[in-house]
């Protein structure tokens, strides 16, 4: 009997010890003049799409190199090198390659970096700024929906696939106007060896004061790029994403990481699909200012730049008028790019969004 009241004591004695803890601990919490930090889902869309950005820089940018002096083609020989006959894809992204570790080694691969690792975060938070609009206005329609029919009904897939859309659009078209400069000064780097980075993004930035027309060469391109294909690419994932994550709903955690990596793939194929014809175009545009020996700032030299059209008929004209080849030179290699930064630009993306939240 003694020891059983020791017991009763004890664990009375225990109770009260935790209870006064924790009423010390809400007294804490209640007197700290901090408040509970809460993130917004506009900060978490823009940061996560920063990170997302910034991975997919450093591990794709090689692929990036190789396939801008592709796609400038011929303009590349004319501001290297003697006229050569022409190559196979194959052989030229091999000699496209090879004189880029001849010349600067390893490190050239990452040529035009510089520029991009400091705008393509900023891209894809704007991006992915976009998609996470089109997410929450479809949510919140979806709940008035829901409330008004008062029986659980949604809207259909189909109204999220084009809030998405038109996000996505909105968000491309916006970060064009960021990007039409960046990528003149990362076309510069990587197709002409003979200058230094800083000296052509000067002349960009002077361009833009003196001569607008000369860095926003490309513009016109990069909007159809980046318009209507990135609305394509965030519905094709957001689709993909709905569907495999019913799927794999109960699966494994491999299996859930496996959603935002297939669906990432997905959707880099059906966008770039749809946009890559203005990315070469746009590639071509930019690339012929440094083939003419054309100073960003000054109009002075190399004839009045082309347009989309008249650089689209150049290049069917170089594959012998055949549309499809001429237009998707190089398509391959673009997926090749493409695909792994879809995935795991996704992927970070999903993972950061996830920590901020929770």
């Amino acid at each position: 009997r003694d020891e059983t009241r020791r017991d009763d004591t004890s664990n009375h004695r225990h109770r009260h010890l935790h209870c006064l803890r924790c009423r010390r601990l809400r007294t804490a919490r209640a007197r700290s003049p901090l408040p509970a930090m809460t993130i917004s889902e506009a900060s978490i869309d823009f940061i996560a799409g920063w990170c997302s950005g910034a991975v997919g820089v450093l591990t794709c940018q090689p692929i990036d190199t190789i396939l801008t002096r592709f796609q400038a083609g011929p303009l590349v020989s004319a501001s290297s090198t003697a006229a050569r006959p022409p190559l196979t894809a194959a052989a030229a992204i091999q000699v496209q390659t090879q004189r880029l570790v001849n010349t600067g080694g390893m490190r050239a691969l990452w040529r035009g970096s510089s520029a991009m690792i400091g705008a393509v975060p900023l891209q894809n938070a704007l991006l992915m700024g976009g998609y996470g609009i089109g997410k929450q206005y479809s949510a919140a329609v979806d709940k008035e929906s829901e409330s008004a029919h008062g029986d659980g009904r949604k809207q259909p897939n189909a109204h999220v696939l084009m809030s998405v859309f038109v996000g996505g659009c909105v968000g491309g078209v916006v970060q064009s106007f960021l990007m039409s400069p960046v990528e003149l000064v990362k076309v510069h780097q990587q197709v002409n060896s003979t200058r230094m980075a800083q000296a052509v993004g000067m002349d960009v930035l002077r361009g833009l004061v003196s001569s607008p027309q000369r860095s926003w060469r490309g513009l016109s391109a990069t909007l159809l790029r980046d318009g209507v294909p990135h609305g394509v690419w965030f519905a094709s994932y957001e689709y993909s994403k709905t569907v495999l994550g019913e799927h794999y709903q109960k699966g494994t955690t491999g299996q859930q990481l496996a959603v935002p990596l297939i669906s990432g793939g997905i959707a880099a194929t059906v966008a770039w699909g749809v946009g890559y014809p203005f990315d070469l175009i746009k590639t071509r545009m930019q690339a012929s200012a440094v083939a003419e020996n054309v100073d960003t700032t000054s109009g002075s030299h190399g004839s009045h730049p082309k347009g989309v059209i008249a650089t689209a008929k150049e290049l069917i004209a170089e594959s012998n008028g055949r549309v499809v080849p001429g237009l998707y030179r190089g398509f391959g290699l673009k997926l090749a790019r493409a695909i792994p930064a879809s995935m795991i630009g996704f992927v970070a993306y999903e993972f950061v969004a996830d920590q901020l939240r929770y």
